[in-house]
């Protein structure tokens, strides 16, 4: 008896092949979906020099291939309106619809958000976007890094990263899109940026061999580095949770998903979106109480009084004054002030780059 033996032809073979990838589980942490599926579970973080934490992670993998896109918030844990973001768009989105595969990290730094301690990791005194690619060995917020590293960055193709106004600041929405001087790479984000929609977009300068390099690596810059397209957002202030600001984030993602092709439709970019090549931080120089004059989008010329401190028996101590002419995109939404504090940003507007 002969054995026949079938043979495909070769488009027939890739398109088995992909199928037979794309039935594998994505996992993440103890949340694993299969095709069509939505998973929940945790990223565990073992104990170390200090306590072990589990964070929050939500997979959906959808029911035709695609790309997978990875959306992480809270990793300053009072920034609220993002991490209530991702919570509701995880919650809608239905994996039918869907071509290829979220991972939802809603709420990065745990401690902070139940703490109520804004910017820092209550835990061990660091902040959760300064570190990256973390540390194995190290203290919690390294270790937790290190774990999102390993198994969020290295198992998706873009990336988004949400923030908001923390507890003491007053922002408008922003984005920011990267210029690393890599055509491929920046091409790509930079076509999610205008995708997302917010109209204020701050460039950050992150070629290799621009002065001054930030001495801090963020996620993005870390996907960047990775060669994953990635984009951060900002929306809501003061620890709010305006609809507008929730639904901007929610909105954006999904044109950002539409224009990767993982839901159908089409999504227009941002029609003349404002460039901030650059943005200067003002620092205070001394204790007080702080009293803005200026509003977040508003502009300013180069020593113009925007605020002023004043001791706590009310005499003015110090005026608060624009470095350079802009848009202030951010300005201290409390009274508290310690020297050191960060009290304005101001972003200088730029050309189309």
């Amino acid at each position: 008896m002969r054995l026949m033996i079938r043979m495909l032809p070769p488009v027939a073979l890739l398109l088995a092949a992909a199928a037979m990838g794309h039935a594998a589980d994505i996992a993440v942490g103890t949340a694993a979906a299969r095709p069509g599926q939505k998973a929940t579970g945790v990223i565990r973080v073992p104990a170390g020099v200090d306590a072990g934490v589990e964070i929050p992670v939500i997979v959906i993998q959808g029911a035709k291939p695609g790309p997978t896109l990875a959306l992480l918030a809270g990793a300053h844990g009072t920034e609220y309106a993002s991490i209530i973001a991702l919570e509701k768009l995880a919650r809608s989105t239905d994996p039918a619809a869907l071509s290829g595969a979220l991972i939802v990290v809603p709420l990065l730094n745990v401690a902070s958000f139940l703490q109520k301690v804004p910017h820092l990791n209550p835990v061990d005194g660091k902040n959760m976007n300064r570190l990256y690619p973390g540390k194995a060995d190290g203290t919690q917020t390294e270790r937790a890094l290190w774990a999102v590293t390993r198994q969020v960055l290295d198992t998706c193709d873009y990336l988004i990263d949400y923030h908001g106004g923390d507890l003491d600041e007053n922002l408008r929405r922003y984005s920011y899109w990267a210029d690393t001087g890599n055509g491929r790479l920046d091409a790509a984000s930079r076509a999610m940026v205008l995708a997302f929609g917010l109209d204020h977009i701050i460039i950050q300068r992150n070629r290799p061999g621009d002065p001054n390099p930030s001495r801090a690596t963020t996620i993005t810059r870390q996907a960047q580095n990775m060669g994953k397209p990635s984009i951060a957002v900002e929306a809501g202030h003061a620890g709010t949770t305006a609809a507008g600001d929730v639904d901007a984030l929610v909105g954006g993602t999904e044109n950002v998903m539409r224009q990767l092709k993982m839901l159908p439709g089409t999504a227009a970019p941002v029609e003349h979106p404002l460039w901030i090549g650059r943005y200067s931080v003002i620092a205070s120089d001394r204790d007080g109480i702080f009293y803005p004059l200026a509003v977040p989008e508003a502009y300013v010329t180069k020593g113009m009084t925007i605020g002023y401190v004043t001791d706590f028996f009310g005499e003015k101590i110090w005026e608060v004054t624009a470095p350079v002419s802009g848009v202030i995109i951010y300005i201290g939404a409390v009274p508290s002030m310690k020297k050191g504090d960060n009290v304005a940003y101001i972003g200088e507007i730029v050309a189309e780059p």
